[in-house]
């Protein structure tokens, strides 16, 4: 049995390595048919070590990345080559190949990159920190409890953005010996002033019900995915009512660990295929597009899991419920938010439909929502976040000119020290 399994990890490395080689070389053709980037022209780099599979993380990004670039130009330095393509199918910020550290040096070598920010925590990231004289910033890809968020990786970076008080609250109850204050820095949400998206579906009297659960995790402290435990239920439920249109969006991994997993998902996405094929007015959607937006302002009420999304469909402001995880081992932050949400049990998802009526009704969880709202994100009026992004930008930037001066005297100072020797010598 065991040596059965090894074959079969080779051969999926084998097949990984095989795929990757040709991603490179097609990836290769194309960009010598693109005309070379001018020099010195990036001020703004974004480091991405991933593949296709992890894209969530830097699409969110995209359009407010977009438009700090009419500021800042900015560059993403992309490792992958399955990650690459993707960033240069969509609407990504330009892209750098650069999948070895010699790529990497070139490239750098070529521009005149002043802040560098960090969607993740890749271990690669440390490839990069290697270059001094620019800011290392952590910008994430989304805002959470989860355990991610308070991990000691966040010294590794000179900064970092945040979304607002409570995730200084976080870091401050976990780190030793940071200095939340000075190193981070509050921008809200500015992905909030991009929601977009054409709605799939023609709106009616429907409740919009949208259940976007995350993937199953990879250790149990991590188990907070909900498919296998509430989501067949919940979908069911909602599905059988005629006055209900669910809008699943699930994690893209989900079922990569737990085969188990990824068969509830399936059997999830069979329900909805067969909800609309028996209701042609029903249109339920599986939504496994790159947007992100419309989906989090169209739900009357959002069912998600311990994630970003909580937090996607928290500076929304409209109703959420958030699946309690059925692993006793899993790692909940109940300082926060989530100890004052909406939680939806296992039991709770078998009853859907009164749970649903009741977050939509029960105005003590819609003023507490409120609360939370203004505590994680600060003021969401629209386009305060990206002023406020900007404004970071700009500091950061500001901080560089006065380090690069600072440098450049003491380069003089030096100079003059040693032409005044050599004027001594002279004289002696």
């Amino acid at each position: 049995m065991g040596a059965l399994s090894d074959a079969k990890k080779a051969y999926r490395l084998l097949k990984r390595a095989l795929a990757s080689r040709t991603a490179v070389q097609r990836l290769r053709r194309r960009l010598a048919e693109r005309e070379p980037f001018p020099t010195d022209h990036f001020k703004v780099a974004v480091y991405f070590a991933d593949g296709a599979v992890n894209m969530y993380q830097m699409r969110q990004w995209y359009r407010p990345l977009n438009e700090l670039a009419r500021r800042w130009p900015v560059v993403v330095l992309s490792r992958q080559a399955t990650g690459t393509e993707k960033l240069l199918d969509e609407d990504s910020p330009p892209v750098a190949f650069v999948p070895k550290i010699r790529d990497l040096e070139r490239f750098i070598a070529t521009q005149d990159i002043r802040v560098v920010l960090y969607v993740n925590q890749n271990t690669r990231n440390f490839q990069m920190f290697r270059y001094g004289r620019r800011w290392h910033v952590f910008i994430n890809h989304g805002e959470s409890d989860k355990m991610y968020m308070t991990t000691n990786q966040y010294k590794a970076y000179d900064y970092a953005l945040v979304a607002g008080q409570a995730a200084r609250d976080r870091l401050s109850r976990t780190l030793w010996d940071y200095d939340v204050d000075r190193r981070t820095i509050e921008i809200g949400r500015p992905q909030a002033d991009h929601y977009s998206g054409t709605l799939p579906y023609t709106p009616d009297e429907r409740t919009v019900v949208l259940y976007a659960p995350t993937w199953e995790g990879d250790r149990p402290s991590a188990h907070y995915g909900s498919i296998a435990t509430h989501g067949e239920a919940l979908v069911g439920r909602l599905l059988a009512t005629g006055s209900h249109r669910v809008i699943y969006r699930p994690h893209p991994r989900s079922g990569v660990v737990d085969e188990a997993y990824g068969a509830a998902h399936r059997r999830i996405l069979a329900a909805i295929n067969a909800a609309n094929a028996a209701d042609a007015t029903a249109q339920h959607i599986y939504d496994d597009g790159p947007e992100l937006g419309w989906q989090l302002t169209a739900a009357d009420v959002a069912v998600v899991d311990i994630s970003a999304m909580v937090y996607d469909r928290l500076a929304a402001g409209k109703p959420l419920m958030i699946t309690r995880p059925t692993d006793e081992q899993a790692s909940v932050d109940t300082q926060g938010y989530l100890a004052d949400c909406e939680w939806l049990t296992v039991e709770g998802a078998r009853d859907i439909v009164a749970e649903v009526e009741r977050v939509r009704a029960d105005e003590a969880a819609i003023a507490r929502l409120q609360m939370w709202v203004q505590h994680y994100f600060g003021d969401t009026t629209q386009g305060v976040a990206t002023e406020k992004f900007h404004a970071a930008i700009d500091g950061l930037m500001q901080k560089w000119e006065h380090w690069q001066a600072h440098e450049v005297g003491a380069v003089r100072e030096d100079e003059d020290d040693d032409d005044e020797e050599v004027a001594d010598d002279e004289d002696a």
